[in-house]
């Protein structure tokens, strides 16, 4: 018998960083409130203790995410959200079963000897409150919404778990009529992002019965902004061969740096206020598949403790960047094959053996500016002594992660090979 399609659209991420003002407040206001007597007794365990169970998966998951990406396209931008990718499987994984579930939490590098399947549940419940906490600098939401054909009956234990753990509510809809439902679905995505991204499904299988989307949305400041009359034209270097013109930024003042000698890279730290900052890692030329190979948690550990305050003379270019993935080919290439196909076992979300995954998209947005008036960003300038810094310009393809220090997750990952490529 031919299997059902289940279509998972996976992942909506966007992270917006301009000039925009911010709200007073900035922590969801549409979320489940934490009445379940099960998500009650979870926050009475340490949430940055329960999450750190699962930081060290969704970094290595990360990396190994970001190796596939660059085989498949080696000499594109690339920009993805690790965590929101790894919550939107975790999700899934809970309405599996047998293979097609131990599958999925393999791929999202957890060792299930080492770890029960309820701390992953967990220590994402703990995760997505942790960054979705009221009161900071910046704005950080994210959620998962299960737009299902009203012919689909979920579990309610399902529908329950997805509610407590993941933040997640679900949508009846007919997907009869598909085209309707994609609008509704695509409308959904760009209310949630903030009109940034209109559309995350370019068409929907009329066999269609379940669409999963999980979003994620950022705006931050810098924590001092770049002096917008600093801004002017520079070359940036795509290849040996290629080079683009870009509005490059530059500040004189004190950043975090380590100059890494055996990756040959150099790695600036720059924050954001709140509590969430960027590394920008510069490797020289030629050294950029030298450092991705080496990209690990240890690497990023290693960064993290040695960098120390310098002044420089820092000049990086405004980028606006996207990167769009079949989620599928990636997972398939990191072992996640079953959901795919007809052995695929759903049963946890259905109580029917009989469904699939039949799409998983990722889609997120990068846009990095001077973050600030001209007046804001005048006020802000270091009051330095005349001798000349060195300077540290990314006029040439360089990594990015932007980390929440409180957890210490990669919120996104990405490589900047052409800031104006749209």
């Amino acid at each position: 018998m031919m299997k059902a399609m289940l279509s998972l659209c996976l992942l909506v991420a966007m992270l917006h960083l301009n000039a925009l003002s911010l709200t007073q407040t900035d922590h969801h206001t549409d979320q489940p409130e934490a009445t379940d007597p099960q998500e009650q007794r979870s926050l009475e365990v340490d949430p940055l203790e329960s999450c750190q169970r699962i930081i060290p998966s969704i970094t290595a998951f990360a990396f190994q995410f970001y190796r596939q990406a660059t085989t498949q396209e080696p000499d594109k931008n690339i920009f993805f959200s690790p965590v929101s990718i790894s919550a939107a499987l975790a999700l899934l994984a809970l309405g599996s079963r047998g293979s097609s579930q131990a599958q999925l939490l393999e791929g999202l590098a957890f060792n299930l000897t080492s770890i029960q399947q309820e701390e992953i549940h967990h220590g994402f419940a703990q995760l997505l409150r942790l960054l979705s906490r009221p009161g900071s600098q910046l704005q950080l939401s994210m959620g998962n919404t299960l737009f299902m054909d009203k012919h689909l009956k979920p579990m309610k234990t399902f529908l329950k778990d997805i509610k407590t753990l993941y933040r997640g509510k679900a949508v009846s809809r007919s997907f009869q009529n598909s085209p309707e439902a994609k609008k509704e679905i695509n409308d959904y995505v760009k209310n949630k992002t903030c009109g940034k991204i209109n559309q995350i499904l370019e068409d929907l299988d009329s066999n269609t019965l379940l669409v999963i989307v999980n979003y994620i949305y950022f705006k931050a400041y810098w924590e001092n902004p770049f002096n917008i009359k600093g801004t002017h034209k520079d070359f940036f270097h795509v290849t040996a061969k290629t080079s683009v013109e870009v509005e490059m930024m530059t500040r004189d003042g004190f950043y975090k740096a380590y100059s890494d000698r055996k990756l040959s890279c150099e790695v600036v730290q720059i924050p954001y206020k709140g509590d969430v900052t960027a590394f920008f890692i510069l490797p020289k030329k030629g050294k950029m598949k030298q450092l991705e190979y080496a990209l690990t948690k240890n690497t990023l550990s290693k960064w993290d403790k040695s960098l120390q305050r310098w002044r420089m003379e820092l000049h990086i270019p405004k980028v606006s960047i996207s990167g769009t993935y079949d989620l599928k080919r990636i997972l398939m290439s990191l072992g996640v094959t079953d959901v795919f196909s007809n052995r695929a076992d759903l049963s946890g979300i259905t109580g029917n053996p009989e469904v699939k995954v039949s799409k998983a998209t990722h889609k997120a947005l990068l846009k990095i500016h001077e973050n600030g008036t001209e007046a804001a960003a005048a006020s802000s300038i270091d009051f330095l002594p005349h001798s000349a810094p060195p300077i540290v310009k990314f006029n040439h393809p360089f990594l990015l992660l932007i980390i929440d220090q409180y957890t210490q997750s990669i919120l996104f990952m990405g490589k900047v090979v052409n800031p104006t490529e749209k």
